[in-house]
């Protein structure tokens, strides 16, 4: 037995131990060769107190590694690395050494996949389709609940409970939402949330390289997004930059002291956007908006540490070229540290110039909104944001034009001042319009339920300027007040085994659903081949007893569309609108398929608006 040991003893002498190289993460945990970024920073993760005093190379043709930060956490180490243009696929072997102690792991460099379409950019020929993974539909029940993670909870009833719904419940009915006339499909983030509960909607990440398990996993959103572009249809992922969840290990055993923005006690962001852009404003304000956290359970990220920027930067990047993404929808954008989200936004379009960027900017007025956003405004910040998503013409247009009687400075009349407003923008048409979102009280609600106030928004939605986004169940009527907001994240019907009726299906709907459906669907797949909505100008008319007239229109193309917002039909002289009219005689519906006559006077019924393709 002693001479067992004394050989032991020998061979720890001659050969220091390899430690398993699961102990160690890297992150991106893979690269492409040919990518124009070719300079990383890889942060490295270890279970090893004593990481961050190890020399490292690495081996492997066209990786040379130019600087090694040793940071205050000794787990972590934070590496440079360049990739020259001669580097080969394959595995590059990075090597830590620490005394005798030697530990190694591969980090793959990849091929990248040039026969793929992706990044391809989300535009105004669009028509997107917001869903919640866990509300949509449930594939596959048997990843419902993942043994290890902190929220076990399983429970339709409770509208703050996980129910279940996944990626192949997308995959699923992707053949439906392409029959209604959807183009593109944003998902609310789909990486892990390993929270202790409320983790159905995603917001709290708390593994930026992990795609949920209770999803689907990684491969499954792959397999998703190959599905989308089969069928020439595009996906936007949901980006976090501000915050994370709690129990992320940015905020369990953070690389640095100044990883998160933390205060001598908690400080809540006060949700004012006014003082970023007020010339009067304090800097304590300034602050507090920015850098307090969004709620106790996610921490805001110091975007001012470049080691956290680098990180956010990288995995955006590879996120587009992992999962062929296409657009990228920014959350809470105003939060954000605006100069490094300019440093990210121009990262983005370097690497891929077509691809689309909005960011959630839910603020109050149109030159709010333009702040953060590339607009024509002489100001010291300048925003290169190609787009947002438009509260303007939501909360300030469309509910004011269907909800509010005609006046002066109300009703539709707001609607068509927010739209006068768009010489704020460099580029209004790359703005993302919208009725209701995860957030919000359900477009059906707000109007109180009324059929022809619903069509009439959805008209709008479908022909105005910009990028038309609807939220799922929106096309079947689906209905919620958002106090709380768990009521407009209700499942939708059809998508669970067992579920007593199928909205999904033309049987499984009301008449009253199918005229919804219907109606959007002639509408949105009318919108995919009509170059004047897609691409062309817009014209509006200052409304005039509660109608409002615009058009879209090019050289190929004119559509004429009459809102009439009042509780009685109205009738218009059409001899207002010869500057756009001119020469043509006839209107055919699209809606209905209806020929009207355009020269003389045009009827509309009562909270109804008419899409004419003009002939």
């Amino acid at each position: 037995m002693k001479s067992i040991h004394l050989l032991f003893l020998v061979l720890l002498c001659i050969y220091p131990p390899i430690l398993r190289a699961q102990s160690i993460e890297v992150y991106p945990p893979h690269w492409w060769t040919g990518m124009k970024n070719n300079t990383l920073q890889l942060l490295i993760k270890a279970t090893d107190p004593q990481l961050g005093k190890s020399d490292v190379s690495i081996q492997h043709q066209g990786i040379s590694i130019s600087n090694v930060h040793r940071l205050e956490n000794g787990k972590y180490l934070a590496i440079d690395i360049a990739i020259s243009s001669d580097a080969v696929p394959g595995n590059a072997i990075i090597t830590f050494k620490s005394g005798k102690k030697t530990q190694k792991v591969n980090w793959p460099l990849k091929s990248r996949d040039k026969d793929k379409v992706f990044a391809q950019g989300v535009t105004s020929s669009d028509f997107i389709y917001l869903a919640m993974p866990d509300r949509f539909s449930n594939g596959n029940p048997l990843n419902d609940k993942v043994k290890g993670m902190r929220d076990q909870s399983l429970n339709r009833d409770s509208i703050f409970h996980r129910h279940g719904g996944d990626l192949q419940g997308l995959i699923n009915h992707l053949d439906y939402l392409q029959d209604l006339g959807v183009t593109t499909l944003w998902l609310t983030p789909v990486l892990e949330n390993d929270m202790p509960d409320r983790t159905e909607h995603g917001y709290a990440i708390t593994n930026h390289y992990k795609v949920d398990p209770r999803h689907g996993g990684a491969e499954l959103y792959k397999k998703l997004s190959d599905e989308l572009h089969k069928r020439n249809m595009k996906l936007i992922q949901d980006a976090v930059y501000n915050h994370v969840g709690l129990y992320h290990f940015f905020a369990q055993d953070k690389p640095t002291s100044d990883w998160l923005h933390e205060w001598p006690s908690y400080t809540n962001t006060t949700y004012k956007d006014q003082p970023l852009m007020d010339i009067h404003a304090s800097k304590d304000d300034q602050r507090r908006m920015s850098d307090g956290w969004f709620t106790r359970f996610m921490p805001d990220l110091n975007q001012h540490n470049p080691y956290v920027a680098n990180f956010l930067i990288q995995h955006a990047l590879w996120s587009v070229e992992e999962f062929s993404i296409d657009g990228w929808r920014i959350d809470t954008y105003i939060y954000n540290d605006l100069d490094f989200m300019n440093h990210c936004n121009q990262a983005l379009l370097d690497e891929y110039p077509n691809i689309s960027l909005f960011g959630e900017t839910w603020v109050h007025g149109v030159a709010a909104q333009a702040y953060f956003a590339r607009n024509t405004f002489s100001t010291p910040f300048k925003s290169n944001l190609p787009g947002v998503t438009d509260f303007q013409t939501n909360l300030y247009g469309i509910m004011n034009a269907v909800n509010e009687p005609f006046g002066w400075t109300n009703g539709v009349n707001k609607l068509y001042q927010t739209l006068a407003s768009d010489f704020v923008y460099e580029d209004a048409m790359r703005n993302v319009n919208f009725l209701d979102n995860h957030d919000m009280s359900r477009f059906y609600s707000v109007v109180n339920e009324d059929l022809s106030k619903y069509k009439m928004g959805l008209a709008w939605l479908l022909t105005c300027r910009g990028i038309p986004q609807m939220y799922y169940g929106t096309e079947v009527l689906m209905k919620g007040i958002s106090n709380p907001d768990g009521w407009v994240r209700l499942d939708f019907p059809g998508g669970w085994p067992g579920d007593k009726v199928n909205k999904f299906t033309k049987e499984g709907r009301t008449e009253k659903e199918n005229e919804a459906f219907e109606w959007t669907k002639k509408l949105a797949n009318f919108r995919k081949n009509s170059s004047a909505i897609k691409t062309g100008k817009m014209m509006q008319y200052v409304p005039e007893d509660g109608v409002y007239v615009y058009f879209r229109y090019d050289d190929n193309q004119t559509v004429m569309c009459v809102m009439n917002t009042q509780e009685k039909p109205m009738t218009i002289d059409t001899k207002r609108f010869a500057e756009r009219i001119k020469d043509f005689k006839q209107g055919r519906e699209v809606a209905t398929d209806i020929i009207h006559n355009v020269q003389a006077t045009l009827s509309i019924p009562q909270k109804y608006m008419l899409v004419l393709e003009l002939k």
